[in-house]
């Protein structure tokens, strides 16, 4: 059974940082793709940044690009949100989802297995 646990969330004022973690258990991901998606009150879930478990391609929404930067830790199965530069329009729930494939697409449908959530919070 494959677990995904997220952690880092929090409250945090504008142009503030937040490392988000998800930590994944249950099986071998050396050929799964990792993404970060998030959803806002009354909004649907969007996609933010996903990487390949091999970690060499990386992928972002264009509102991110620049602030966020997301890596893994094979060793330790671990998948990074780093958010630098936050605005108050990135509050939501952060979800950490995985897929069965070495594909990072951004719809989140696609994904096989998700977080709980952590929650973000940005004052201004």
């Amino acid at each position: 059974q494959v677990q995904l646990v997220e952690s880092g969330g929090g409250l945090v004022q504008a142009g503030g940082s937040l490392r988000l973690s998800c930590a994944a258990s249950g099986r071998t991901f050396s050929t799964y793709a990792m993404g970060w998606f998030r959803q806002a009150p009354g909004k649907e879930r969007e996609f933010v940044a996903g990487i390949a478990w091999t970690g060499d391609s990386t992928y972002y929404q264009d509102s991110v690009k620049g602030r966020f930067t997301i890596s893994r830790d094979a060793a330790k199965n671990t998948v990074v949100l780093q958010m630098n530069s936050l605005k108050p329009e990135d509050t939501a729930v952060y979800y950490c989802a995985a897929r069965n494939s070495v594909v990072v697409v951004t719809t989140p449908s696609r994904y096989d297995y998700w977080g709980q959530g952590t929650q973000v919070t940005v004052s201004s």
